[in-house]
């Protein structure tokens, strides 16, 4: 105890210099080598001498965790992993440490996949900001809280999340607990609504992707194109509604241009006139894959603009409520031809790696088919 104490003092006068640098910055430009030299020297005490005794410190912690301690710890955990109420651990930032087995059959998120990233990922984009907030607000110390989110996969059932801080036994920072609840009747779950694993069988999906191979190449055969925007337009008519809910098909490499955009019928929040005129240059995910010449799969996609803004300045891949995408480039002997982009929204279950290896197949038969029509 009496070296933790000190160890404090140490890291308290070390605050209280480097705030005087930082006073210091205003000095005359002559005397700033000298505050120069004065922060070198502070950060040579941290490296030399207070990480080490940070270390020293934690090490004699873990070394004097008794065997009745760690006992404890595993029925802990044991008891966590079995609670009847979903609930997740997480850090200041919302990265989840551990899911329960109740919050991996509400949530539909593989406990193995969620530990490492953002809980506030897996929540509607509108949701994620507050969620974030609130999230730090309890690991601060303000207290406990409550909001009601909405999971990714199923944006139209409200789910109540109550946060609690807790300190585990032996770690120096706040860790944030948060509860699950359905906050209305139409709870989610692994057995009623649709979750990341189909409920058909291997046969049937390999059936299905057959199905639309073969859809596809009948439709690049039948008659031929004699425009490459024909041919890009008759493969995203495939691909609309049986495959994808929205299909984007720009055209070209260097100069990108759009020339198919096919969305469900119900398009309240985005129409395809809004991505019609787009700029596809303005479409990182878009410019990456025709720079780069290889498939992007996202589930969940975590950066908003990925696919640019439409003309109001919202993100589309927010207003579209885009849960999973595939940005393919069409490529021919190294050569990339065009890009197509795939969205999946809403409830619909995200893209298998499986549908990506079909959809990557297919691309090589379109680009084929664009090849014999000349160069873009």
């Amino acid at each position: 105890m009496a070296q933790t104490e000190e160890f404090g003092e140490e890291l308290a006068d070390f605050v209280r210099r480097v705030a005087e640098l930082k006073a210091a910055r205003s000095v005359p430009h002559d005397d700033l080598p000298t505050v120069l030299d004065t922060a070198i020297f502070e950060l040579d005490h941290v490296a030399g001498q207070l990480w080490p005794w940070y270390e020293r410190l934690t090490a004699t912690g873990t070394a004097g965790t008794s065997s009745a301690d760690r006992q404890e710890q595993q029925l802990l955990k044991g008891i966590f992993q079995r609670l009847p109420l979903p609930v997740a651990l997480m850090d200041r930032e919302t990265v989840v440490r551990r899911l329960n087995f109740a919050a991996t059959n509400f949530t539909g998120v593989r406990a193995g996949y969620a530990t490492g990233r953002p809980f506030s990922g897996f929540l509607a984009h509108p949701d994620r900001a507050a969620f974030r907030s609130q999230t730090a607000a309890v690991a601060r110390g303000d207290g406990d809280r409550s909001l009601t989110v909405h999971l990714q996969q199923r944006p139209a059932v409200p789910v109540r999340a109550t946060l609690t801080a807790l300190r585990p036994s032996g770690e120096p920072r706040t860790a944030v607990l948060v509860v699950l609840q359905s906050a209305d009747a139409r709870a989610p779950s692994a057995e009623g609504g649709p979750g990341p694993v189909p409920d058909l069988g291997e046969t049937t999906r390999h059936a299905a992707l057959m199905d639309l191979l073969d859809a596809m190449t009948t439709a690049l055969l039948n008659r031929p194109a004699t425009t490459r925007a024909a041919v890009l337009e008759r493969a995203a008519r495939v691909l609309h509604g049986r495959f994808a809910d929205w299909v984007v098909a720009d055209e070209g490499a260097a100069r990108l241009r759009r020339t198919t955009v096919l969305g469900p019928a119900d398009q309240r929040n985005v129409r395809a006139e809004d991505l019609e005129a787009q700029d596809p240059a303005a479409c990182p995910l878009v410019v990456e894959a025709a720079r780069g010449g290889s498939t992007a799969l996202q589930v969940r996609p975590e950066d908003p603009d990925a696919f640019g803004r439409d003309a109001s300045d919202a993100p589309v891949l927010v207003r579209a409520n885009v849960t999973s995408l595939l940005c393919v480039p069409l490529t021919l002997d190294g050569a990339v031809q065009g890009v197509l982009t795939l969205f999946r929204t809403g409830p619909r279950l995200a893209f298998s790696m499986a549908e990506a290896q079909a959809m990557d197949m297919m691309s090589r038969h379109i680009a084929l088919t664009l090849g014999n029509l000349g160069r873009p």
